[in-house]
């Protein structure tokens, strides 16, 4: 049978959004793509990525994190980055309680109807702990270097709105049929389904304002976007609209943002972690990269107090789920810990 867009969480007329529970708190774990397992030998890389992935759980985080990318950034090198989905399922039999994510899948590395497969499989592994996030793929460099066609960006954003609609049809019945200008499935069967009803949530990540959010208010249950405040709020503006305009209620969808953090107990430990990371990344990227990669981190590094007093911010604008990303987890975790310790119970 045919997909046509549902309504999200039987929500009704947009309205304004409203504060809804406390702020929730997810990590990424180690990976390869940020630099973040170089210097150590193949044979630690497991063992580190799960250890960090077993501390988030221990700690508290409600998720953990990985990104669906295959060349490092903030240039392509030869150090390791792990794919998204692998890591997704060894994760899901070696951790318990701890929600599991990508920010985000790039949809056009992977038939939808595919992906749709192999997230309801992890789900079941996982006992539905599974977290869906999506985006239309950016990274030119790996489209080109795997064979990936590159299309505009407003064919990347279709295959994307085509792509959400075939999952969660994949997920929710039992033959599924779709014809559009990128898919076609002729009596695709999914089984198993998610172990999550009605289906795995679907976090729609990207700011892009005409399609990108208006996808986010048909079939979100979270959004990612916001490369800082300002941008948080004019996004989340537009999302408004889009809600309006589709009939979804805006409150209904959790707005997320991710964060680059270094952390301390005194400004002066803090900069002695920005001089290790410059220092890390010095020799294994160019220069002017390793000095652009560092701004990263201005705006939300520092000690427990600055690090809450930031975030409250942004929480007064309505966004209530952070993800951390720690680019010192796979050496150590002090930053990790001391997050979880100081600033996750004062805001939540």
């Amino acid at each position: 049978m045919g997909v046509v867009p549902g309504r999200q969480n039987g929500a009704k007329v947009c309205g304004q959004s409203t504060r809804v529970g406390p702020m929730r708190f997810g990590a990424f774990v180690p990976q390869g793509w940020r630099l973040d397992l170089a210097g150590l030998d193949t044979d630690q890389h497991w063992t580190t990525i799960l250890g960090v992935a077993q501390d988030i759980e221990r700690l508290g985080y409600e998720s953990l994190w990985v990104y669906d990318h295959f060349h490092t950034v903030p240039e392509p090198t030869q150090e390791v980055t792990y794919e998204a989905w692998t890591l997704m399922a060894a994760l899901a039999s070696t951790t318990n309680t701890v929600r599991l994510g990508q920010m985000c899948t790039c949809n056009t590395y992977r038939p939808p109807s595919y992906l749709a497969k192999v997230a309801a499989s992890i789900d079941v592994i996982s006992g539905g702990r599974v977290e869906m996030g999506i985006g239309a793929g950016w990274y030119e460099h790996e489209h080109d270097g795997y064979g990936y066609p590159f299309l505009s960006p407003g064919g990347r954003l279709g295959m994307l709105r085509e792509g959400v609609e075939i999952m969660k049809a994949m997920w929710t019945e039992d033959v599924v049929s779709f014809e559009g200008k990128h898919y076609k499935l002729d009596g695709a069967i999914c089984q198993p389904k998610p172990v999550q009803k009605p289906h795995i949530p679907f976090w729609i990540a990207g700011g892009g304002e005409k399609v990108t959010l208006n996808i986010a208010a048909r079939h979100a249950q979270y959004t990612n976007y916001g490369i800082d405040l300002d941008q948080f709020k004019a996004k989340s503006e537009i999302l408004k609209g889009h809600c309006a305009d589709v009939g979804t209620e805006y409150g209904a969808i959790v707005r997320s943002t991710n964060f680059n953090v270094l952390m301390g107990t005194t400004e002066s430990e803090v900069e002695e972690k920005k001089a290790w990371l410059r220092s890390h990344l010095a020799g294994r990227v160019a220069d002017d990269k390793v000095e652009s990669n560092m701004e990263l981190y201005e705006a939300m590094s520092g000690t427990p107090e600055q690090v809450v007093a930031r975030l409250r911010e942004w929480e007064a604008e309505g966004m209530t789920y952070a993800i951390i990303f720690f680019p010192d987890v796979a050496y150590d975790r002090s930053s990790l810990e001391l997050f979880a310790n100081e600033v996750i119970p004062e805001l939540s």
